[in-house]
């Protein structure tokens, strides 16, 4: 906030002013706005004596409170944009941070992920491999059983087959 520092200049013009106008007169009689030059002096007198003391005690002061004012707030003003450029930059920081620990969570689970699978795939292939196994040996075990049925039949058929010759020809072959 700037402010004239010469009061006294103002004082001065005030003064010159007011004994540079002319009278004044009202219609009804002669108001005159005019006051005794003597009277004039004696004030101009007493106000430039109180200018000098109202202006330490009030003037002075309470400009130097808004300034000081003026001043806090700029100074408020300019701790609160760093303040807010910093919590940006906080924030720009927190949310990289949380961006870059998504990425390598997912990293992670699609590490898991594989690796899961390629656990299961190998499962899935051992008891492929357990149940074909099993197959086969079942496969053998038949293959055996029914061989040994051929074979008892063979041997029970020769027999069955000369009875059976027997009764429908009604003698014994032998």
């Amino acid at each position: 906030m700037h402010r004239d520092p010469r009061p006294g200049l103002l004082a001065a013009a005030l003064a010159v002013l007011l004994l540079t106008t002319g009278t004044a007169s009202a219609s009804e009689g002669g108001i005159v706005l005019w006051p005794d030059p003597v009277m004039l002096v004696v004030m101009i007198v007493l106000f430039s004596l109180l200018l000098l003391p109202v202006n330490t005690l009030l003037f002075r002061p309470l400009l130097r409170a808004l300034d000081l004012r003026v001043e806090r707030t700029v100074g408020t003003r300019e701790r609160a944009e760093k303040l807010a450029a910093n919590a940006d930059e906080i924030l720009s920081r927190y949310e990289q941070a949380v961006s870059d620990v998504r990425i390598e969570a997912e990293q992670a689970r699609r590490a898991e992920l594989a690796i899961a699978r390629s656990e299961t795939a190998a499962r899935t292939a051992q008891a492929r491999a357990d149940a074909e196994r099993e197959i086969e040996r079942a496969r053998h075990a038949v293959a055996a059983a029914l061989s040994d049925a051929r074979a008892r039949l063979r041997a029970e058929a020769e027999p069955l087959a000369r009875e059976a010759a027997s009764r429908v020809l009604g003698r014994v072959i032998s």
